[in-house]
């Protein structure tokens, strides 16, 4: 098996240091590297820099340990919802990218989630028409859709029948409702049992026949990816008791943050301005001159390219072959490619798949939320079902308490 290597940046952000850290670590000959693609810049061993957290957290004892696990570090607790590899992740021992190639639905990806068997949560439509505070709030239309969607959701969990029911089966039909409302709220539409990505797509307005089936791929590989920051919010929330409605709204506020689902923003506002270029390789090549950080490309859990941007983008190549926009975007990634050795991320091909059908950044953090609305309401269900506050201790760092006499 091949050594996979990271980005001087990616492997300082999984060790919590700084690059001239990084630097020294490798002068003492405790990491490996290696030169880069374009033959400037170097990469880092992966296994000499997993090998270096274990023994450090090993050596300073479990609570300093535990700090940095919280950091791209070890993993923190159980999970048998899903897994992350270099080459892909994977729903309770499924493929994602597989999942995503051979038609399956968020619905079906939901239920294996959820752990749900044989029984099916979508069987019973939502209601068609929302409560009436609800329908309150969707008369603001200038609502962006994260804002509206989080102001909505303590309002449907006073409607929703058994939220705080302690029966497994009912406990998935509230889940399968709140991810049917969920998708309605981001669309700024009414409820209902069409196909989630179909309702999604008719609420870009765009009559293109591919549309539907990479809306629908993109919500099949956004739907979980372990224990990320919105994931985790969730899980804590979910350990108190809170209700499904509550936890997901832990999650949705952990996404609006700008070093998690701003970084689908950032990815959109770098590849429009790169698109108002003449020639966006060269502007890509002059940033990355400068020592820029590109948003959308690179990801510290995928040393060799991001597999679920690989296939939304090869599936946007199919679909639009003969569109401009497809082909200057090609440019740019083979640009970034051969300057950094960095791939593009979920982000850029979300990015990338609304700029393309006329969309705004909105749009792409929209169909984000939606289909990872999924992987949150997995983990609030493995959580409750497992019982137990999530409740770390902090090691306290300040000013000593002083002593009276």
């Amino acid at each position: 098996m091949h050594a996979t290597y990271l980005p001087a940046r990616d492997a300082a952000a999984r060790l919590g240091i700084s690059l001239a850290t990084l630097y020294a670590y490798v002068s003492r000959g405790k990491i490996d590297s290696r030169a880069g693609p374009d033959g400037r810049s170097r990469e880092y061993r992966v296994d000499d820099i997993d090998g270096l957290i274990e023994r450090r957290q090993a050596g300073r004892g479990a609570a300093q340990g535990a700090a940095h696990s919280l950091t791209w570090g070890l993993p923190v607790l159980e999970t048998r919802i899903s897994l992350i590899r270099p080459h892909g992740q994977y729903y309770r021992g499924q493929s994602a990218i597989a999942l995503a190639r051979d038609g399956a639905t968020l619905e079906e990806v939901a239920r294996l989630l959820w752990a749900c068997d044989d029984n099916d949560p979508f069987g019973t439509a939502p209601p068609s028409v929302w409560p009436a505070a609800v329908q309150g709030l969707m008369r603001h239309r200038e609502l962006p859709p994260l804002e509206r969607t989080a102001a909505a959701l303590p309002l449907l969990a006073l409607a929703a029948p058994d939220a705080h029911s302690l029966h497994p089966q009912q406990r998935r039909e509230g889940a399968a409702r709140l991810l049917r409302e969920t998708a309605a709220l981001l669309a700024n539409t009414r409820p209902g049992s069409r196909p989630i990505h179909q309702q999604l797509a008719l609420a870009w307005n765009n009559t293109h026949a591919s549309l539907p089936d990479l809306v629908r791929s993109t919500l099949v590989l956004c739907a979980d990816h372990e224990l990320n920051a919105s994931a985790f919010a969730t899980r804590v929330a979910a350990s108190t008791g809170a209700s499904l409605h509550a936890a997901a709204g832990a999650g949705l506020a952990a996404l609006s943050g700008p070093q998690h689902g701003g970084a689908t923003a950032r990815a959109h506002a770098l590849l429009r301005q790169a698109m108002r270029e003449r020639h966006p390789e060269d502007d890509m090549r002059e940033r990355l001159r400068r020592g820029e950080n590109l948003p959308g490309f690179g990801h510290p859990l995928y040393p060799e390219g991001d597999p679920r941007a690989a296939l939304l983008l090869e599936m946007l190549a199919a679909a639009r072959p003969r569109l401009p926009g497809m082909a200057r975007i090609e440019r740019l990634v083979d640009a970034v490619a051969a300057g950094s050795g960095r791939a593009p991320s979920l982000d850029f091909a979300l990015a990338a798949t609304a700029l393309l059908h006329g969309q705004d950044a909105t749009a792409s953090l929209s169909l984000f939320a939606a289909g990872r609305m999924a992987g949150w309401l997995a983990h609030a269900l493995e959580q409750q079902e497992a019982g137990g506050l999530i409740r770390p201790r902090a090691n306290y760092a300040g000013a000593r308490p002083t002593r009276r006499r």
